[in-house]
């Protein structure tokens, strides 16, 4: 049912006598268990140690990440799902996973609660901090006397629209700059599992506090709105953006790069839980080939799909851009490639982790939104004055020249120059704060567990 990683059970509680014990059980998705790593770094450099729990492919991921230096505060803890014919252990993550199976894979992760249960009892941790969509995490903790926190891996603006909505029906929101069109109601409809706002309860068995991945600095008024809508404090832990990855990994896109003009690049890629169209994908190459901009392009496909990357683009493509753009299939290495001194914008679905590596990094955003939490993100990226978000037609469709003239906008053109110093501001004023929010969260954790 599980395994702990990498040693024995009575080393594990030998080595964290005198310690927080801190159980972590993130969503089963990339954006996900990435930042919960980075927030058990920061932990553990703090006295804490951290199990990480998660289903072994999702674990898979992030091992190689968890370096010496870690190897006896923060172990991996695999939590196995029931193998059904449609979800064999592979699809036990988002990673790659047809989107019909989205729900499925929701309600797979709820059916296992008893062996989540069962591993709260052999460790007893002295917290557990959960993640969206697993309220259960909550209800399992409080059965033996441990608390538990919610860590969201949303922007604060986001969930506080979102619980507004939910909550206060047909009442106006207090800031009009965040707002969603009629045809993105229905994306995030189709695309949250379970649909009812899957954040409300898990929110208000959250314990006293909510952890979110965000700064006071520019998200303070929605913390502090969702904070009122929820009653529980609402803490930032910061960006959480992780290490660039060993540069071996990626040489080759890295000598690609150092070929190329200081600015010059964009980065182009829409998460790991997105597949474009067809048509998208046309959209997209015609708006890169019309921008005349280098490009780097990360296509990805679902698990299963054995398609093509020269049938996939449209007929020449390749032949026409030449040296002037890289496409890679799957995953990269994109904390690497975003803080490239050649990179000038990044073509992004405005995902929250994506969001905030742009900013940490010093890179404005040419936005793309397509599901979920994404067309929010867009307008705060707007209203912050760091990118633009891409123009569409009535029904919603990319357009190749509109992908290209918000392209050279953002990285070519003079009347993007406030966009991209603004970028710049925003990375240095980051990076010189360091881990100033952690400290807040230690503070608030021990409180916790002192009290308990």
């Amino acid at each position: 049912m599980y395994m702990l990683r990498p040693l024995h059970t009575e080393l594990l509680m030998e080595a964290k006598k005198n310690t927080i014990s801190v159980l972590m059980l993130p969503w089963l998705a990339h954006g996900h268990i990435n930042p919960y790593l980075e927030l058990a770094k920061k932990l553990a450099n703090r006295n804490f140690h951290i199990y990480i729990c998660s289903t072994p492919v999702c674990l898979s991921s992030i091992k190689k990440r968890v370096t010496e230096e870690y190897s006896q505060s923060i172990d991996l803890v695999d939590f196995h799902l029931p193998s059904l014919p449609n979800l064999p252990p592979h699809y036990h993550t988002t990673n790659g996973l047809p989107p019909h199976l989205m729900t499925t894979l929701k309600n797979t992760f709820e059916m296992s609660t008893p062996n989540f249960s069962r591993i709260l009892q052999t460790l007893h941790p002295d917290l557990v901090i959960y993640d969206f969509n697993l309220p259960w995490a909550a209800d399992c903790a409080s059965s033996v006397n441990i608390p538990a926190v919610q860590f969201l891996t949303f922007s604060a603006a986001v969930i506080a629209l979102g619980i507004h909505m939910y909550d206060r029906p047909g009442e106006m929101f207090p800031f009009p700059e965040l707002y969603l069109r009629e045809q993105e109601i229905l994306s995030l409809k189709n695309t949250v599992p379970g649909w009812k706002f899957p954040f409300d309860e898990g929110l208000r068995r959250s314990q006293d506090i909510v952890l979110m991945k965000t700064c006071r600095d520019f998200e303070g008024k929605y913390m502090d709105y969702l904070a009122s809508l929820v009653s529980k404090k609402i803490v930032p832990v910061g960006t959480l953006v992780q290490e660039s990855t060993n540069k071996d990994d990626s040489e080759e896109i890295m000598q690609w790069l150092d070929k190329k003009h200081r600015g010059s690049t964009v980065f182009v890629s829409f998460g790991s839980e997105y597949f474009l169209s067809k048509e998208e994908i046309h959209e997209v190459a015609q708006g890169l080939e019309l921008s005349k901009v280098n490009f780097v392009w990360v296509i990805r496909f679902p698990q299963g799909e054995r398609i093509n990357i020269r049938d996939a683009l449209p007929e020449g493509f390749l032949e026409r851009v030449g040296e002037r753009g890289i496409i890679i299939e799957g995953l990269a290495p994109q904390a690497t490639i975003l803080q490239h001194t050649s990179i000038g914008g990044f073509v992004s679905h405005c995902g929250w982790s994506s969001f905030m590596e742009s900013m940490k990094c010093g890179v404005p955003i040419i936005a793309m939104p397509m599901q979920g939490d994404q067309p929010m993100n867009a307008k705060l990226v707007e209203y912050i004055g760091m990118g633009m978000e891409v123009v569409r037609d009535e029904k919603g469709k990319l357009q190749s020249e509109e992908i290209a003239k918000a392209i050279r906008k953002v990285v070519v053109e003079k009347g993007g120059e406030a966009m991209r110093k603004k970028a710049k501001e925003l990375s240095e004023y980051m990076n010189a704060k360091g881990d100033e929010e952690i400290d807040g969260v230690v503070e608030e954790l021990l409180a916790l567990c002192n009290n308990k």
